[in-house]
């Protein structure tokens, strides 16, 4: 059993805020910021090649971050399917693909691999992200409980796809059985470990009773097993799979500060952070972001605008 990480975008940031003050802002510090980019994983299991989400679209621009800006990735470092021909894959050779949640910064890429059976919790089957592939089989987690989580389904020896609702309602979690170890790949259980530790919910949910619960089933789960906590949003997902280090509630590690942010130029586009629509004056009868109105929404993923940064 291998898996390596997908490197999709790096030096990117979040504030507080958005990581931790899912159940209210009280000492949440504005200004702190912690770090950000975005990875998905791939687990070669010498039989199969199976991943765990697709990225970005390949076609959304880079977001330019301001003093309003909640979280940026970063900048991009590859294309979806660049990025895992560097760790050694083609689109041909993939398997399946286990989707965490609908978020296009996890199902970008699907349409490049038209050959994979790709697997989703039922509920986010229907989708706008997830709907115009043939290939998506729903999974309703029928093989029973694993450990303290009520809901699994098998897909290959050591690998489990978990029902981890609360972000959106049909987000999973993958954890993978290897040599003593569980990795646990999540698409946005935390935004960053350092909620994990603190034990804090983001700011963005579909359901925060369900969050609540997934998030207390994640901590129960990495008290009692050896667990490698591999997150998409924080470069600590892929330095954790690299050092294989294992989580320890008691004891939480020391928090990297963020480095200087580089960044492009304007373009006029607007990308939600949270599920990666553009917005295009050009498509939109030339009405720029700042003169929509306040209420406006995301029509993906029915975010406020205070979710959009500049591209």
């Amino acid at each position: 059993m291998e898996i390596k990480s997908v490197k999709l975008y790096a030096n990117g940031f979040m504030t507080q805020y958005l990581a931790m003050a899912g159940e209210g802002a009280e000492g949440i510090d504005h200004t702190k910021k912690y770090r950000s980019s975005l990875q998905n994983y791939v687990i070669d299991t010498g039989k199969e090649v199976i991943l765990v989400d697709t990225g970005m679209p390949s076609e959304v621009p880079d977001a330019i971050p301001d003093e309003k800006t909640a979280i940026f990735m970063g900048n991009k470092v590859d294309n979806y399917v660049d990025a895992l021909a560097k760790v050694g894959y083609t689109p041909d050779q993939v398997d399946k693909i286990l989707i965490t949640h609908k978020h296009a910064d996890h199902t970008g890429e699907l349409r490049a691999f038209p050959n994979a059976k790709v697997y989703a919790a039922r509920e986010e089957c229907t989708a706008a992200e997830l709907a115009p592939f043939s290939n998506v089989i729903p999974v309703d987690f029928t093989d029973g409980p694993y450990a303290n989580f009520e809901k699994s389904q098998k897909i290959a020896d050591g690998i489990y796809f978990i029902e981890a609702k609360g972000h959106t309602l049909g987000n999973s979690i993958v954890i993978v059985e290897d040599n003593g170890l569980y990795y646990m790949i999540h698409g946005d259980v935390t935004y960053t470990d350092e909620a994990l530790y603190e034990n804090k919910l983001s700011i963005v949910f579909e359901d925060v009773a369900a969050a609540r619960i997934t998030l207390d089933a994640v901590r129960e789960f990495v008290r009692n097993h050896p667990t490698v906590y591999l997150s998409t949003h924080t470069p600590l997902g892929y330095e954790n799979l690299e050092a294989k280090a294992i989580v320890d509630l008691d004891n939480p590690p020391a928090t990297i500060e963020v480095e200087d942010i580089k960044v492009g130029t304007a373009s006029g586009k607007y990308v939600c952070s949270i599920c990666g629509y553009v917005y295009d004056p050009a498509e939109n009868g030339g009405v720029a972001f700042e003169d929509l109105p306040d209420d406006w929404k995301c029509p993906r993923c029915k975010q406020g605008k205070d979710k959009f940064n500049k591209a």
